[in-house]
């Protein structure tokens, strides 16, 4: 009985493997199906963060009550955003970033505030007297 199933079975089997090694013929190319590049993809994937990260800073109380003070409407400034292309989302990304904001004055402040502390504790300046 075994060997009457391995007869049958191991052709079977051989003719499987032989066809599944095989390779596979690429499908006709059609009008507009191009490969993109990973350059590409990754130029798409970083013009879609930089709008969200537009998204995030238009989407704060501050800048939408100073734009609503400018006279600017916050519709149209959503869609202006929409119609940028992937290099100006970049370029006003960038641009956002590089903006002073007072956060990052009291951050600095606090900083060169905990720096003078650590070198007052360990004596090597005499700033605070509070230290001693």
């Amino acid at each position: 009985m075994m060997k009457k199933i391995c007869r049958y079975l191991s052709p079977l089997l051989i003719t499987a493997l032989v066809l599944g090694s095989l390779p596979v013929a690429a499908a006709p190319a059609s009008p507009g199906s191009d490969l993109i590049t990973t350059q590409a993809a990754l130029n798409a994937e970083r013009g879609q963060a930089d709008r969200e990260r537009i998204h995030e800073i238009l989407a704060r109380d501050d800048v939408q009550q100073q734009l609503v003070a400018q006279g600017v409407d916050l519709a149209e400034v959503e869609a202006r955003v929409a119609a940028l292309s992937d290099a100006e989302a970049a370029q006003m990304a960038d641009q956002l970033e590089q903006l002073p904001a007072g956060a990052s004055v009291v951050g600095a402040l606090f900083a060169v505030f905990v720096i003078l502390l650590v070198t007052d504790i360990l004596g090597l300046t005499n700033v605070f007297p509070f230290t001693r």
